[in-house]
């Protein structure tokens, strides 16, 4: 026991250490989901010697019970066998007295009876007299003995009859003695397993914070990126538009002088369509921020159309939910499931998604994983899991029963990765 507790010490201060050295982009521990089923199956062994302590104790109960019934049966013997005793007793004073009597009085013998009686009839009727009166005291002498004998039995019978039922008892007893050590050692297990669980739940917890603050500033610096993108493109455009405009005004400036000295009679409508026709000419050919050539285009390998942005906004929303327990069916705060919870994400964004991750994969648009970008769906395990794309290889879901909306990488699920869809 004692090996083992320190076996298991070491291994919780080697997984924090192991622990506190991962990159936080590394997949969660598979520690606390071998320590929960080591907990799971401690209590059950806890629960199964608590039945045991349980009908342990029932028969030990019963044991005393019958002990008890025995013994007051003992006691009401003995009673009986006193009183049978002092029946005896009597009986055989009654005997005694009785051939005392005889021996000293002057009573005759069956031989003066004979030689006294008077007539036959006589005689018969002395003889029964006396023989009755030794037989009336035989019988008492015998019923008495044998009163005594029977109760005599009886206790011998009880005592072995107690003797099976105390040896019941200790030995439930023991049994009881035994079973109630393993039930307190298996709960001082369950406790050390426990508090270990809580332990690397709690390391867990802490690296969970970690991944969302770096997933936070990195959504929050990639946001920014793109408004500065956009925002240079924008300066770039209206640049453009500003260059364009310089170099069609003095061109049109210039037609429209020299068409009104060769023709000051020209009419007011051709003037106006020869500069027209001028301007076009040399804007689709020099600037190539308007250039809609049909055969470039067909001539350019264009590999498909064009993704649409996304909602990479979906990425910052999943955030807010971390450490929401997992809840089957769940689709609110109070609980998720893994579609529920993106159902819940994109509702937030005006955007209506079945909750259910095989219907969620035909919808928008088939993202390569090179191309992932924030708040695109992962989906994983044969359609049967979906999660929330946050960039940096990791992505928010709601995992499994008994866990909570948590950042995991994608490296975590290995070969189960399906594809992605941006919605």
């Amino acid at each position: 026991m004692k090996l083992a507790r320190l076996l298991s010490v070491a291994f919780a201060c080697g997984f924090a250490a192991a622990l506190a050295a991962a990159p936080l982009g590394a997949s969660p521990p598979p520690a606390i989901k071998a320590k929960q089923q080591q907990a799971q199956v401690v209590l059950a062994q806890v629960d199964a010697l608590d039945r045991q302590l349980g009908t342990t104790v029932e028969a030990w109960n019963g044991a005393n019970y019958d002990l008890g019934k025995v013994r007051v049966s003992l006691a009401a013997n003995r009673k009986s066998l006193r009183i049978a005793e002092l029946a005896r007793r009597r009986a055989e004073q009654l005997v005694q007295a009785r051939l005392v009597t005889i021996y000293e009085s002057d009573e005759p013998t069956t031989i003066d009876v004979v030689l006294g009686s008077a007539s036959l009839g006589d005689l018969i009727d002395r003889l029964q007299a006396e023989q009755s009166v030794a037989s009336s005291d035989r019988k008492l002498a015998r019923h008495a003995q044998s009163v005594r004998d029977e109760l005599a039995g009886a206790r011998s019978r009880l005592r072995k009859t107690e003797s099976r039922r105390v040896a019941s008892v200790q030995q439930l007893s023991q049994q009881r003695l035994q079973i109630g050590a393993m039930l307190s050692q298996r709960r001082r297990l369950l406790a050390s397993v426990q508090s270990e669980l809580a332990t690397l739940r709690a390391a867990e917890a802490r690296r969970q914070a970690a991944l969302a603050a770096e997933a936070r500033r990195r959504l929050a610096a990639e946001q920014a990126e793109l408004r500065r993108e956009a925002a240079e493109r924008r300066r770039a455009a209206e640049e453009a538009a500003r260059a364009a405009n310089a170099r069609t005004t003095p061109a049109a400036t210039t037609t429209a002088q020299t068409t009104t000295a060769a023709a000051p009679t020209t009419t007011t409508p051709v003037a106006t369509t020869a500069p027209v026709t001028t301007v076009v000419a040399p804007t689709t050919a020099t600037d190539p921020l308007t250039t809609t050539d049909p055969i470039a285009t067909t001539t350019t390998e264009v590999p498909s159309a064009p993704l649409p942005a996304g909602h990479p906004a979906a990425a910052t929303i999943a955030l807010r939910y971390l450490g929401v327990k997992y809840v089957w069916g769940g689709e609110s705060p109070k609980g998720f499931d893994c579609s529920g919870l993106v159902a819940y994400v994109f509702a937030q964004l005006g955007i209506t998604l079945p909750h259910y991750a095989a219907a969620q994969y035909g919808l928008g648009a088939a993202v390569p994983r090179d191309q992932l970008q924030p708040g695109d769906l992962v989906f994983f395990d044969g359609l049967d899991h979906v999660g929330i794309y946050i960039g940096g290889d990791q992505f928010v879901h709601a995992p499994h029963t008994g866990d909570v909306v948590k950042i995991t990488s994608m490296a975590a699920y290995g070969g189960g990765y399906v594809g992605a869809r941006r919605i």
